[in-house]
């Protein structure tokens, strides 16, 4: 599956590192624009100097680990495209010029699903595509959930609960999911 990464899902960290994790695992092609990108590290810039310095240096690191994930930007096709949100017409158009099979955003109201079906795309949030994962790679998931589960413990430095983590990271189903298969 090669699926488009909307900038709300990269913003949070865990989620971020839990979708590349199973990315670089080859369980889904991710893929982006540098606007895309670009808006991610914009919206964390919004917690302040440092977090915007951080940001753009996981950007770079991402763009790094995944050079085959960015897409241009194409102006053509975004010029045809309608959307609720005008502003996300360009996510839609990169899908299309990437020949996706997917969008992950928690903006459901932007992407109209037969607006998505015209084009042959679905969407999906990152609860649902990391649970089809988790379904036909469970071990995989669950191994990338754990270590980044372990890294943010060690970051804090404090114990924090998997499901916590999962809830913050707005992953309850892949929670269950990974509950339900011990």
């Amino acid at each position: 599956m090669k699926a488009v990464l909307d900038a709300c899902v990269l913003f949070p960290t865990v989620l971020r590192e839990i979708l590349l994790g199973v990315a670089a695992r080859g369980l889904y092609q991710p893929v982006w624009s540098e606007r895309i990108l670009c808006e991610w590290v914009r919206a964390t810039a919004k917690l302040g100097e440092v977090a915007a310095i951080e940001a753009e240096a996981q950007a770079t690191l991402v763009r790094l680990a995944f050079p085959q994930a960015m897409t241009r930007a194409q102006p053509n096709i975004e010029a045809r495209l309608l959307l609720p949100d005008p502003a996300d017409v360009h996510v839609l158009a990169v899908a299309i010029a990437a020949q996706a099979d997917a969008i992950i955003t928690f903006n459901a109201q932007d992407f109209p699903r037969p607006v998505l079906a015209d084009e042959g795309l679905i969407r999906l949030d990152p609860d649902q595509l990391l649970c089809q994962l988790h379904a036909q790679h469970p071990g995989e998931v669950a191994q990338v959930v754990a270590d980044v589960h372990a890294t943010a413990q060690r970051m804090l430095g404090e114990v924090i609960p998997l499901k916590s983590l999962m809830k913050r990271a707005q992953l309850r189903r892949l929670g269950k999911a990974m509950q339900a298969a011990g």
